[in-house]
């Protein structure tokens, strides 16, 4: 499916979409319709047929193929809205040397950083922002283009205590200090075929239809509201039963030293770089804390079993737990591993050392590693800090 042409097509989508938003007064005494972004996000990657990519910590929420989606559900106000596209938290204590245009430099530098990591992470060629925008009685859906920012073009408008605003000759970008966090301005394309405008009448009484779903048995036929928000429901405990549980389906891996709090300069991912031999510019490891193999044994194949790691682009490679006391994932050969990390994803040159300053840039500190079955286990970065 060409996602750009054709997304106005999926008629399903918007019907859930309306579907959703009908319930809104079991939350909200609104005439604007209530959706959690979770919903949409869930929606979306349902009927689009797209891969689900909101809980990485990366710059989309979901692709389909090599394009890229970043998912917002927010609240319009004359036909606009100025909305969260990033934190910076991480690296807020580098942002404070910075003032103005250097500052709004160094922003645009950051948020292209990790825009690029996410494509380089998931095969990402394409891409745009997927709106869902609550209003009065209804929903506005619309795209939006996702570019990164020309840091040549960066101009400041406004500095004051709280904020502040500048823009890259075609987007306009808002930084707080406080939360350390950018926005981004969004607007309703003009053109009514850049847009799908959908009416909602919010059921008054919800409750009550909840209430005849559980009582009716025979709804299918009688109460289309019913039956239709039925298989809603019926799909939404499905994926929650689905849920997975740390140590048992995942495991979070950290890149870095919890007892230093920095990336070690001659083991781990820098394990290159260690004396007593000549190495492989991608030689490195992952550490395995202890406490996983004590805590959850059962979680990874025995030392040296070999076993398939499946990246987030799609690729594989084969890998095994090695070391005394298992406390190394890698892969074999031991340089694939490093120059799909180290090179692909980090973009680090050889010889050129992996630093927490560097992993903080980027939004990640962590992989977590999914397992499928005892011979098929998934990686993904993660900020570990941010789940525990």
């Amino acid at each position: 499916m060409n996602f750009v042409d054709e997304w106005k097509q999926n008629k399903e989508y918007f019907s859930l979409l309306e579907l959703m938003a009908r319930l809104s007064n079991l939350f909200s005494d609104s005439s604007i319709p209530f959706l959690h972004y979770r919903v949409t996000e869930n929606l979306f990657c349902k009927y689009y047929k797209a891969e689900n990519l909101s809980r990485s910590d990366t710059a989309y929420d979901a692709k389909n193929g090599s394009f890229g989606v970043g998912i917002k559900t927010f609240t319009l106000a004359n036909n606009a809205s100025t909305e969260k596209v990033a934190e910076f938290n991480s690296i807020s204590s580098e942002l404070k040397k910075y003032k103005g245009y250097d500052l709004a430099y160094q922003l645009a530098v950051a948020r292209n950083e990790r825009m690029m990591l996410g494509q380089r992470l998931y095969g990402i060629s394409d891409g745009c922002y997927h709106i869902i925008g609550r209003v009065e009685n209804g929903l506005t859906v619309f795209n939006s283009s996702y570019p990164l920012l020309n840091t040549e073009k960066i101009h400041v408008i406004k500095d004051t205590e709280k904020s502040l605003q500048f823009d890259d000759g075609k987007e306009f970008y808002n930084f707080n200090y406080s939360k350390s966090t950018l926005f981004k301005h969004f607007e309703v394309p003009e053109d009514s075929k850049e847009k799908q405008e959908i009416s909602v009448s919010i059921i008054q009484d919800p409750y009550e239809l909840l209430r005849k779903l559980i009582d009716t048995e025979d709804y299918e036929g009688k109460y289309t509201d019913i039956y239709n928000i039925h298989k809603v429901i019926h799909e939404q405990v499905a994926s929650f039963k689905k849920q997975l549980r740390f140590g048992i389906d995942y495991v979070y891996l950290p890149l870095y030293s919890e007892r230093l709090k920095e990336v070690p300069l001659k083991s781990g991912l820098n394990q290159w770089n260690a004396g007593g031999r000549a190495r492989d510019a991608n030689e490195i490891y992952i550490p395995i804390p202890l406490s996983i193999h004590h805590d959850f044994p059962a979680f990874f194949p025995p030392r040296d079993t070999p076993f398939t790691l499946h990246l987030p682009n799609g690729s594989s490679m084969s890998a095994k737990i090695c070391q005394d006391g298992g406390k190394a994932l890698m892969s074999n050969p031991n340089k694939e591993l490093g120059k799909w990390l180290l090179r692909d994803v980090l973009h680090l040159k050889e010889g050129e050392l992996l630093t927490m300053e560097k992993l903080n840039l980027f939004g990640f500190d962590s992989v977590i590693i999914t397992k499928n079955d005892s011979e098929n286990f998934k990686i993904d970065v993660r900020r570990r800090s941010e789940n525990e």
